[in-house]
C-alpha cells in the first residue's frame, strides 16, 4: 500500500499509568471515555498488568477497578488491535513496584488524522518525536518566572 492509498491516520501514542497497591479511584475513567466520544483520540489497546511482590506479571481483567460495584471500564472490553503483545506488556510492567498494576494504553490521537494524512501525501515524513514531562515543564516555567522576578 503506498502512502497515498494509505487509511487517514493519527499519531499513535501509548501510556503506561501505574496504579499503587493495584487499587485505582476511576475518577479518570469518564475523562477518557469523553475524549474517545468526541472522536480526540481511539483507543487501539488497552490490557493491564499486575506486577507481584516477588516480581512474577500476570494479565489483569478489565473489571471493577474502584470497588464500587460497577465495571469501569465496559466500553473499552475487547480494545485490541493486535498492536500491544505479551512481550509489551512484560516491558511496561519491568517499569512499576512490585504490588502494583499497571493499564497500558495504545491510542491513535484523532484530532491529527488528517493533518498527518495530508503532511504524508506532500512528502513530509516525521523524522523525531517526543514528549517534554510535566515535572521538566513545570521546573522550567518556575525558573523562568523566578528568573523575571528578580
Amino acid at each position: 500500500m503506498s502512502v497515498d492509498e494509505s487509511p487517514e491516520l493519527g499519531p499513535v501514542d501509548y501510556l503506561v499509568l501505574e496504579f499503587p497497591g493495584n487499587r485505582t479511584t476511576g475518577e479518570g475513567w469518564p475523562l477518557l471515555l469523553d475524549l474517545v466520544e468526541r472522536r480526540i483520540i481511539r483507543i487501539l489497546d488497552l490490557s493491564f498488568v499486575r506486577k507481584d511482590e516477588d516480581g512474577s506479571v500476570r494479565a489483569l481483567m478489565l473489571t471493577d477497578l474502584d470497588g464500587d460495584g460497577e465495571l469501569d471500564l465496559a466500553v473499552f472490553e475487547g480494545a485490541s488491535s493486535g498492536l500491544l503483545g505479551d512481550d509489551d506488556l512484560q516491558e511496561a510492567a519491568s517499569v512499576i513496584e512490585p504490588g502494583n498494576s499497571a493499564g497500558v494504553i495504545v491510542y491513535e490521537n484523532v484530532w491529527a488524522a488528517p493533518l498527518a494524512a495530508a503532511l504524508r501525501r506532500s512528502g513530509a515524513r516525521m523524522v523525531a518525536n517526543g514528549r517534554i514531562s510535566v515535572e521538566d515543564l513545570l521546573a522550567t516555567l518556575e525558573a523562568t518566572e523566578a528568573g523575571s522576578a528578580s
